[in-house]
């Protein structure tokens, strides 16, 4: 049985990799224009993409608690094929919303599902409830490398024809659904399948809203860092095509943001095992105030490479406090918990997308820029300073709760 769930750790990376092996991302605002949407109606397919999500995405997680991981993931990869094969016969603004709404119905199953099986299937091999960073930075690398694959060959493929670049990614998309098919139940996982332990909307409202302070400021600071990161991801592209960057150019950019986010996974849960909580939050709290205004402040190449800073920190966090909300409940609603998350930042893309995307076809990408500067200030402010201090009087807590056992039994 040990075999089979180390196989299904290898099942949830592959799908994982695929599932983001997305060639045309690097060139998707172009591609999108060159079906003539401007960059305000991209935002605004987006926006789409997000309420879709927002409508199924608390829905697919509390089915993947009840019915099971496994038919979720299954059911989230049969629908990004789909989407992927939509997309040969799109041709203009109506028929791409119907590839956002499909692939959004697809991230609304796979969001949190994939998730909540590695952590089941982890606990089911090591047979403890604390949560392994490594296998969540191992996850987020698997995904890196796959958006930087799929960058470069992306890149390449566009210089020369956008036609061919939705072909190969229409077959690429079904090998997320050949790897789901190899997972394998693990036993926590089939439990939350019987009546007796489905979760109820009580039980999540009790953990997320009454529990301790640092769960409710996690389950804050996940959702509001990641939508600071995807609406300057989606103001990347345009600098570069201010800049007159070829494709192929776009795929090694693109790239290079992956890698940097790989790193950022790889080595955020050692920064925060070695230098403790408090300067990981920081660094967490610190790199998108100087990623999104430098990128305001400086002109040309400057402007793109000093952006870079944002996707190294959405690697740190994605293990940080990824693994600080999973490991703070338990695993009959992990998965809900999780797809409640990602639901809280598609709404704040639906708001703030529409908004962004106005304001960098009106008034330019550094001026959009500027305003994600002042957002990451505001949350440093009013969520990551929170959180640090609730962090720190936890741990000083933790340390004389220790003292006082240590003196009882010197005694």
């Amino acid at each position: 049985m040990e075999t089979i769930y180390r196989r299904n750790i290898f099942a949830i990376y592959g799908m994982s990799f695929f599932h983001m092996f997305m060639l045309i991302v690097p060139v998707l605002v172009p591609m999108f224009q060159s079906f003539g949407l401007n960059l305000t109606e991209i935002f605004y397919i987006q926006a789409v993409y997000a309420g879709t999500i927002v409508v199924l995405e608390a829905p697919s997680g509390y089915l993947a608690d009840v019915l099971g991981r496994r038919a979720v993931l299954i059911a989230g990869s049969v629908l990004n094929g789909l989407g992927c094969l939509w997309l040969n016969i799109a041709d203009g603004f109506w028929s791409l919303l119907v590839f956002e709404v499909t692939l959004g119905m697809a991230s609304s199953l796979l969001s949190g599902a994939d998730l909540a099986m590695l952590y089941d299937t982890d606990q089911a091999l090591n047979q403890n409830d604390d949560g392994n960073p490594r296998a969540i930075a191992n996850l987020g690398v698997s995904k890196s490398i796959a958006e930087g694959g799929g960058a470069l060959l992306g890149g390449w493929v566009a210089m020369s024809s956008f036609d061919w670049l939705i072909a190969i990614q229409s077959v690429a998309a079904w090998f997320s659904l050949v790897f789901a098919l190899r997972l394998k139940e693990p036993p926590v996982a089939v439990l939350n399948s019987t009546s007796e332990a489905r979760p109820s909307w009580r039980e999540l409202s009790d953990h997320v809203l009454k529990g301790d302070r640092i769960l409710k400021l996690v389950f804050l600071a996940l959702p509001l860092y990641t939508l600071g990161t995807v609406l300057a991801a989606w103001l990347i592209q345009p600098l570069w095509q201010s800049l007159s960057l070829s494709y192929g150019w776009f795929g090694i950019l693109w790239c290079g943001q992956s890698l940097l986010v790989a790193m950022g996974s790889r080595f955020g849960y050692q920064i925060e095992s070695r230098h403790g909580p408090t300067l990981a939050l920081l660094l967490i709290g610190m790199l998108p105030i100087l990623g999104a205004l430098g990128a305001a402040l400086i002109d040309g190449m400057g402007a793109a490479v000093v952006s870079f800073i944002l996707f190294f920190n959405r690697g740190l966090y994605q293990v940080i406090l990824v693994n600080a909300l999973n490991r703070r409940v338990p695993s009959r609603i992990r998965a809900t918990i999780n797809s409640l998350n990602s639901l809280l930042f598609r709404l704040g893309f639906m708001v703030a997308g529409p908004v962004i995307g106005f304001v960098a076809q009106t008034y330019g990408i550094q001026a959009a820029m500027a305003i994600l500067g002042g957002y990451s200030l505001l949350m440093l402010i009013l969520v990551m300073l929170p959180l640090i201090s609730a962090v720190s009087t936890a741990r000083r807590q933790a340390d004389e709760r220790s003292q006082r056992v240590a003196n009882h039994d010197a005694a």
